[in-house]
């Protein structure tokens, strides 16, 4: 399987993006927040524990997540010719779990792809969003707060990925086609 992070700033186009890869390379996506909350609806052990942590208003601990990821991958093994990893791993003590479980599993993360994207670009492309779209969490208020979260937060995740020699940088900036160009060319190299 090939096993794909996507990673970039709020605004980077992480979805747009993956949703080309998804449809050319015939991968699925794997969304953290999907997971859960399928977990949870279908009242398996794994929801009924996360839901516990939610209900008290605190993060769902690492060890849940990766089990839930486990099993989604165990389920779809025999379907895709990989997986997106989309919002995850998101810290580093986060994307050692996902490579102790891939490792158990014989797998491994193939590609880091980072979508680098100027902060004034990121800014514009937020606050345009929430025009259109009238998402809560893409106020002005809120995208300085996201932006300097991520930088604080998850950036580390790329020096991870960097010494693992997974870590590709798609710094190129123009239409969508142009950028998934980009992307083009490294994955087709696996």
């Amino acid at each position: 399987m090939l096993n794909i992070v996507i990673f970039g700033p709020p605004g980077s186009g992480k979805g747009t993006q993956s949703e080309k890869l998804i449809e050319k390379y015939a991968l699925t996506h794997i969304s953290t927040g999907d997971i859960l909350r399928n977990e949870i609806e279908t009242g398996t052990k794994l929801g009924d524990n996360a839901k516990q942590y939610i209900n008290k208003g605190l993060l769902v601990p690492d060890e849940i997540i990766i089990g839930m990821i486990e099993n989604k991958i165990s389920e779809i093994k025999n379907q895709t010719k990989g997986v997106i990893f989309d919002g995850f791993p998101r810290t580093v003590q986060q994307a050692k779990a996902l490579k102790e479980m891939l490792t158990k599993r014989g797998e491994t993360i193939d590609l880091m792809l980072y979508l680098e994207v100027c902060r004034e670009e990121l800014i514009k492309r937020l606050s345009k969003r929430s025009q259109t779209s009238g998402r809560a969490d893409d106020t002005p208020e809120t995208i300085e707060n996201r932006l300097k979260v991520y930088e604080e937060i998850t950036s580390p995740v790329m020096e991870f990925y960097k010494q693992e020699g997974t870590y590709r940088c798609i710094s190129k900036t123009g239409s969508v086609e142009e950028i998934f160009h980009e992307i083009e060319i490294i994955v087709d190299k696996y």
